[in-house]
């Protein structure tokens, strides 16, 4: 099949999966405008001031946009459930500004963020949002650091800790099967209580292809994963596939 085929099928696949969560969502609605009103926009211009773009940096980030971020997370929050769930703990990696945790805390669970701290912007909004951050980076075969607990459930958003360095041609050079066995046997093991999950959300390739390759897609169940759309939904029992609209035990 050739490439034009195989994209064409797959954004009629994606824009059906799209419509779907887009009417899963509509049965129980979150208000986003409620949550922005929880939130002084003024501020956050004035963070940004304080800690201007880095040279370099993608300005497509505009991450003092509480508009946006905070209707992004509330899609992110429905697809999980976490506006019907019990009180959750929940590790974030990648927290970034803190927007994920934020609104997490709004509907009643706790968090802890995981990242690095090479974006200064990103200090003032955690602290602004008091989202509470561990300090540090995922490395292929490299085991997180203890943070003294499990989790209900662990997040990571547009994941990019997966990859290596650029080749001349401008592709990424990426974790293998190996590395992200690992990654994901540590999680379970360290990390999670019983009844977790964990939650990998990817962004495209730059052909606007899916994350999930063939060869990836066939990895990633063989790991238990739920795959919808770029996300990737795992249970500590690797023999269990989870849902991603699931009430959790407590």
């Amino acid at each position: 099949m050739r490439l034009s085929q195989k994209l064409q099928k797959l954004f009629s696949l994606d824009a059906g999966q799209s419509l779907w969560e887009h009417v899963s969502r509509s049965t129980h609605p979150l208000s986003a405008r409620q949550i922005l009103g929880t939130i002084d926009r003024t501020e956050l211009e004035r963070l940004r001031e304080c800690y201007p773009y880095r040279p370099n940096a993608r300005k497509i980030n505009a991450y003092e946009d509480a508009k946006y971020w905070i209707g992004v997370n509330v899609k992110r929050a429905q697809d999980l459930w976490l506006d019907r769930s019990p009180p959750l703990q929940i590790l974030d990696l990648g927290c970034g500004a803190g927007y994920f945790l934020y609104l997490c805390r709004l509907l009643g669970h706790e968090g802890l963020g995981f990242d690095q701290d090479q974006e200064p912007f990103f200090r003032g909004t955690t602290d602004f949002f008091k989202v509470r951050r561990v300090i540090g980076r995922i490395e292929p075969q490299t085991p997180l650091p203890d943070l003294g607990r499990k989790f209900d459930l662990v997040t990571g958003h547009r994941v990019c800790f997966h990859r290596l360095a650029r080749t001349e041609n401008g592709e990424w050079l990426e974790w293998t099967h190996a590395n992200w066995e690992f990654f994901i046997k540590d999680i379970r093991t360290r990390f999670l209580k019983p009844e977790g999950r964990l939650l990998l959300e990817f962004n495209r390739r730059q052909d606007g292809s899916s994350f999930f390759t063939d060869e990836l897609r066939v990895f990633f169940e063989s790991q238990g994963a739920r795959i919808f759309r770029w996300k990737a939904l795992l249970a500590a029992d690797p023999n269990q596939r989870p849902r991603f609209k699931q009430i959790q035990k407590l």
